[in-house]
């Protein structure tokens, strides 16, 4: 493997250790540095010191006196932190930062260095060693007691460069045991984790052969079970995380023990690898794998063929010259949007099915004017036939009638309290309205019968994606030496042929042509051409959809607290 697959090795970094005196607690209180103090080295050897008392332009208080020694005298001739940081910057330069309890010596470090403040790679000794040390080693953590337990040649004593000193004793002997446990690179450092057992962590080989490229993984156990499918722009460092870094979710953990073998897909670009990996998870459905296992189960509003049309819920789409809407991926969508449905428009709910004259008595939808009631000849077939064609262009094109109907029907029962009732109108609404504009987004997309998009990736080449009926079909990148309609042109030849079902019949799951939608949508994304009309509806859903999906945003942060 090259150095870059390897990470970097603990033995070959120079760290600098950093230890800090203050005047408090939080800079951003006004909290001042007192005296800076720093240790650079490399492979157990000191290089170099950096030490410094900072005038804090300030009295120190009394009981910080007290604690470190430093007191007004000391400081008053010393430099400011405005002159202390430049230094310490050109010291630490190019180095990882190490301090006991990092987040609050680099804190401070970067409050006062504001935009001068580099991308520095840090090392907590104190969260290190709450994984390496046990109570029974230990009571606690703090630097004083880990410095008694490692032997370290310099007691703390709350001055700087004296603490800076015993915390690299301190860092080697945690490197030590990390070391003992199979880690030996600062990437693998900075994700150790104690509750990654030796086993799964020697399981790190598995990662070995995968490339530095977008695509998908495959674990697999002793009998080529397919256990998970995941997906990344980078598959060797993606998967070599899962064998050392502390992972919360406890049915991962049991796969990657399971876990004897990784295969990798390569991808020519992120959304490719996005899509594969969907398609995987359906055809394996992976135990260890919850969403888009069964990305077919859908559902469809339908407004049926027959002399008195009416609206329901299907799963399926039939060659009837029917109208079908959708799709849902749960079945309570779809009856909030029939709900709302209902409430707006005065089509019939009973699933009787009537004659060109039908002699029924009517049912209490009727008497309350919520139905035209065909059922007993109340309506015309003209009159009734004009309702179903407003249901039919609020689906398809512009709900504004609907939308407009229920916020008014909101404000009504809110002004007379009725707010739970407006609860129900609200949440009917929204489902409708973010249902139609994904409908309409989605229809846009499955309707095309061509379309090619290109985008330029992070390694400067154009990937070049063809999508067929809302289906990725084909995805390259496009060699920089090439002329672009001939790689466009054969790309597409070699595409895979797509012929539509009826009506809105999905090419592919829900979920791949919603994350087709959404990258279309993306910055950076440009249309080489189209087969076909790519377009959706101005006074569609999608101007309502912004403030319904802030509503639902709002509902759940509530439900929260």
């Amino acid at each position: 493997m090259t150095f870059e697959e390897l990470g970097q090795s603990l033995h070959d970094i120079t760290f600098v250790v950093v230890d800090l005196e203050t005047t408090g607690g939080s800079a951003s209180k006004g909290a001042m540095i007192t005296e800076v103090g720093a240790v650079k080295v490399r492979g157990g050897e000191v290089l170099a010191e950096f030490q410094t008392l900072v005038n804090p332009q300030s009295q120190v208080p009394a009981f910080i006196t007290g604690l470190t020694g430093i007191t007004n005298e000391m400081v008053c001739e010393a430099p400011t932190i405005d002159g202390v940081i430049p230094a310490f910057l050109e010291f630490a330069h190019g180095c990882v930062l190490v301090a006991h309890n990092a987040p609050f010596d680099i804190g401070f470090l970067k409050h006062f260095a504001q935009d001068r403040w580099p991308s520095f790679e840090v090392i907590d000794t104190a969260r290190l060693a709450r994984q390496l040390v046990s109570r029974d080693e230990a009571p606690n953590c703090k630097l004083a007691t880990l410095a008694a337990l490692f032997d370290a040649a310099t007691s703390p004593s709350h001055r700087a460069l004296a603490d800076a000193r015993a915390t690299v004793d301190v860092l080697h002997a945690l490197i030590g045991r990390v070391g003992n446990q199979g880690v030996h690179t600062l990437e693998e450092l900075k994700v150790f984790s104690s509750r990654v057992s030796p086993t799964v962590r020697r399981k790190r080989h598995l990662a070995e052969q995968l490339p530095h490229a977008p695509g998908v993984y495959l674990f697999k156990d002793a009998s080529d079970r397919v256990l998970y499918v995941g997906t990344s722009r980078d598959l060797r460092k993606r998967v070599r995380s899962y064998f050392t870094s502390s992972e919360k979710r406890s049915r991962i953990g049991e796969m990657v023990s399971l876990a004897e073998r990784v295969d990798a897909v390569v991808c020519a670009s992120p959304l490719e690898a996005s899509v594969r990996e969907i398609r995987l998870i359906a055809a394996h459905t992976p135990p260890y794998n919850r969403r888009s296992r069964y990305p077919n189960k859908v559902h469809w509003l339908k407004i049926t063929k027959e002399a008195w049309p009416r609206l329901s819920v299907v799963r399926s789409i039939l060659d009837d010259d029917a109208d079908y809407f959708g799709p849902f991926t749960k079945r309570s969508q779809a009856d909030k949007c029939l709900e709302a449905l209902h409430d707006t428009f005065r089509i019939r709910q009973c699933k009787d099915r009537f004659g060109q004259q039908p002699d029924r008595n009517p049912c209490i939808l009727s008497e309350l004017g919520r139905c035209l009631s065909p059922c007993n000849a109340s309506t015309t077939h003209a009159e009734y036939a004009a309702e179903v064609e407003r249901l039919r262009v609020s689906l398809r094109a512009s709900p504004a009638p609907l939308i407009n109907r229920a916020q008014e029907r909101m404000s009504l029962l809110a002004k007379e309290t009725r707010y739970e009732e407006a609860a129900i109108q609200r949440d009917r609404l929204s489902a409708f309205v973010r249902f139609s504009a994904r409908s309409q987004r989605l229809s846009a997309l499955t309707s095309c019968p061509e379309l090619v998009a290109a985008h330029k990736g992070e390694t400067g080449h154009w990937t070049v994606h063809v999508i067929r009926y809302g289906r990725l079909v084909a995805a390259g990148v496009m060699p920089p030496t090439r002329p672009s309609q001939d790689f466009v042109n054969e790309l597409c030849n070699s595409s895979e042929t797509v012929i539509p079902g009826p009506g809105p019949t999905l090419m592919a799951s829900p979920e791949e042509s919603e994350l087709i939608a959404r990258w279309l949508a993306e910055p950076g994304v440009r249309m080489v051409r189209t087969n076909g009309a790519w377009v959706c509806p101005v006074d569609g859903a999608g101007r309502w959809s912004a403030e319904y999906d802030a509503i639902e945003h709002s509902k759940h942060l509530v439900a929260g607290f």
